[in-house]
């Protein structure tokens, strides 16, 4: 079967090219090149509970070094900026943040007596099944409805995951390439300059 994987190192042989904008090789340069992060939002403990919760909903075991997803929300949280939504049944986006962590925190304390990080995974993926669920246990859930918190917890996720360049290389997506503007649109039509999908 054929594989969508470009090559290892596409995007960054497309990144010294002139086929990309230096505002777009700035942004994915920084991306690849992130340096260890301190997080300035959360309280450390919140922050390691994020990173496992991410790195169950993102599992990433054929990577060396795992795209790391939590910074990019904690730092969101302490501009203050929006991810451009919310359902108006959920608290704002920090205290919806704060609240749904800890209520994460509370039903792993309630189904298995551990915090969420100890636990194995099929036990943090039975945790966040009855978050998903809205049968979750835990006071926090009174205040944050559980499923909306997943669901807007998950699309912030998936959105940090994808907007990273490793991941867009694992898709096939090449479209940081956009000095030249794209032309050839139609099913399986490629430009000249976007290289071979694995086989």
């Amino acid at each position: 079967m054929a594989s969508s994987f470009y090559p290892e190192g596409t995007v960054r042989a497309l990144l010294t090219t002139e086929l990309v904008t230096e505002a777009t090789r700035a942004a994915l340069q920084a991306r690849l090149n992130a340096p260890p992060y301190t997080p300035q939002f959360f309280d450390p403990a919140t922050y390691a509970l994020l990173r496992a919760v991410a790195a169950r909903l993102f599992p990433q075991p054929d990577r060396p070094e795992p795209i790391e997803l939590a910074p990019a929300l904690d730092q969101r949280l302490l501009a203050g900026g929006s991810d451009g939504w919310r359902y108006d049944v959920m608290p704002p986006d920090r205290e919806a943040y704060r609240l749904g962590l800890g209520g994460i925190r509370e039903s792993a304390q309630a189904m298995f007596q551990q915090d969420f990080e100890r636990l194995s995974p099929e036990q943090q993926d039975a945790v966040l099944q009855a978050v998903q669920d809205e049968q979750a246990p835990g006071d926090a859930w009174q205040t944050v409805p559980a499923g909306r918190f997943f669901e807007e917890l998950l699309a912030e996720l998936t959105d940090t995951y994808y907007a990273h360049p490793l991941a867009q290389e694992e898709i096939g997506y090449v479209g940081m390439a956009d000095v030249p503007g794209w032309t050839r649109l139609g099913l399986n039509e490629t430009e000249p300059r976007e290289p071979e999908a694995n086989r």
